[in-house]
């Protein structure tokens, strides 16, 4: 049991070392090749977060360093994070070649925000764009000073490329009357292909990327896919905000179950591999640097450490640094201090219900906590009893105020009197002992 229990955890432990490998490896699809320009398509899918942000920066950046002529970012998101949106956005403003915006399905929230950003947007025929109320992560919306920040850079970001910005303002905020693009006062602007067509928020709309490169004299072009490796769609999933207190949830579990184990197995190994991916996905995401990770292994070791040596300082001071390195990895405090609390709070009551059940006789706690006792039972006394001095007289060497000295078979004991004051030289008798404590009468 226990070489299956080995074997597992070895396994479980190369798996980790091998997704590791892969962190910074990239793909790129050569879509068709042409004569002249350069095309790069870029897919903008699911979730607008930080590891889309960290797929875009890098394929932004090969696409400039190859000499790319034009960049197609191909859109099919229902929103996401507003600060990746952010700063999405600025990488788009930052581009110095054409950029076109084609959306594939919906643009909507986040995903409206960015394709704003490109000098051209196409729609498919079953596109939507817009309902880009800001909102948090309960689903609630946000308050009034989140929402007219976002009202504002949605506005920003259509005038961006000359595009009226009261269309984009509508769609983040349902006050905004525009009952003729189906958006009356109390619901966001949403646009379809032919609205945004209308109102000058499309050039134009086209069934495949075919015609799009076609609409955009870009038909001969050498065509350039971009895909996100496996490296980054781990990312983006290990980054989620739903997967973030779940992994430091069982990381917490696994290290707490493993205190009560014998040896070191599966749970100790599932609870560092799931450190391990958190602090994987935020670095491939660009969130978080080797700094914060040599942090953790710190107070990681200083927590070790502890368990060697007294003092609780080391202890204090690993933990500070695990939870420090897990801040500096975040990139929203609010929801890594409730990921960290909610951690926190599930080892605590799984740490009791070990406690109570296996208590201190397993696991790393059988070699660090002292079992045996000094017990009389096991043969240990504190002193000896001179229980054979009872009955034996002696004379006083000094006065007993009860405590004094008696001489006793030519031996010097120390005594006390049993309450009454005896001179010197005076004969007494042992009444009793009680442990070290010798009781002594006076003869009359």
């Amino acid at each position: 049991m226990k070489g299956h229990r080995r074997r597992l955890a070895v396994y479980i432990f190369f798996v980790s070392v091998l997704t590791f490998v892969s962190i910074f490896t990239g793909e790129q699809v050569e879509a068709e090749q042409g004569q002249g320009e350069t095309v790069y398509i870029i897919p903008i899918e699911k979730e607008v977060e930080r590891g889309l942000e960290a797929f875009l920066n890098r394929s932004t950046t090969e696409a400039m360093e190859n000499g790319a002529d034009h960049i197609i970012f191909e859109i099919d998101t229902p929103g996401g994070r507003v600060d990746s949106a952010g700063q999405i956005g600025s990488l788009i403003q930052s581009l110095t070649i054409p950029t076109t915006a084609y959306i594939v399905n919906e643009a909507l929230s986040a995903g409206s925000y960015i394709a704003l950003f490109s000098n051209n947007i196409y729609f498919n025929p079953h596109a939507t764009m817009g309902a880009s109320g800001v909102i948090n992560q309960d689903g609630t919306a946000a308050d009034k000073k989140a929402q007219s920040a976002w009202l504002a850079q949605m506005r920003s970001a259509a005038e961006s490329n000359g595009r009226d910005p009261i269309y984009a303002a509508a769609m983040a905020d349902s006050s905004i009357d525009l009952p003729e693009y189906g958006a009356p006062e109390g619901e966001f602007l949403t646009l379809g292909p032919r609205d945004a067509v209308e109102v000058g928020y499309a050039e134009g709309i086209v069934s495949n990327r075919a015609e799009l490169l076609e609409e955009l004299d870009l038909s001969n072009a050498t065509i350039i896919e971009m895909e996100t490796s496996f490296a980054e769609e781990l990312a983006r999933f290990l980054t989620h905000p739903v997967v973030i207190p779940i992994l430091l949830s069982v990381a917490s579990i696994g290290l707490v179950v493993e205190l009560y184990s014998p040896g070191f197995g599966v749970p100790g190994s599932l609870g560092l591999l799931s450190l391990l991916l958190f602090f994987y996905g935020h670095i491939v995401a660009g969130l978080a640097g080797m700094e914060a990770l040599l942090l953790l292994i710190i107070g990681i070791g200083l927590i070790v450490a502890e368990f060697f040596v007294t003092g609780g300082i080391l202890g204090v001071l690993g933990i500070a640094a695990v939870i420090a390195s897990l801040f500096m990895s975040g990139y929203d405090m609010v929801h890594m201090s409730m990921s960290i609390g909610i951690a926190f709070l599930i080892s605590v009551i799984l740490a009791v219900i070990l406690f109570r059940r296996i208590g201190l006789d397993k696991g790393i706690f059988r070699h660090i906590v002292l079992r045996d006792s000094t017990a009389t039972e096991e043969g240990y006394v504190s002193s000896v009893n001179r229980l054979e001095l009872v009955g034996l007289e002696g004379i006083s060497l000094t006065s007993l105020r009860p405590s004094g000295l008696i001489e006793l078979n030519d031996e010097t004991i120390d005594v006390v009197s049993d309450g009454s004051f005896v001179d010197k030289g005076k004969r007494v008798k042992v009444v009793r002992v009680e442990g070290v404590r010798v009781v002594v009468r006076e003869i009359k």
